[in-house]
């Protein structure tokens, strides 16, 4: 195998995680709309840590994707 090969499949294998961001954010969102939903008034409260358990979990994205980078171009 060469080094090329293995750079391909190294930022393929570091990818992955972008697809456990993807279930994350769609799970976070979906317990969101949900608590909004049954209870309207708690908006103001529950929707800033939605939005830092966003930030958070997107931050892993960005992670894994600085790692892909690194590794093809590195």
């Amino acid at each position: 195998m060469d080094l090329a090969a293995a750079k391909d499949i190294g930022a393929g294998l570091a990818v992955i995680a972008l697809a456990g961001v993807g279930i994350g954010i769609g799970n976070i969102f979906a317990a969101l709309v949900t608590s909004i939903a049954r209870n309207p008034a708690a908006r103001p409260h529950v929707f800033g840590i939605g939005i830092l358990g966003f930030a958070l979990t997107e931050a892993v994205a960005l992670y894994a994707l600085l790692i892909a980078f690194l590794v093809l171009f590195g």
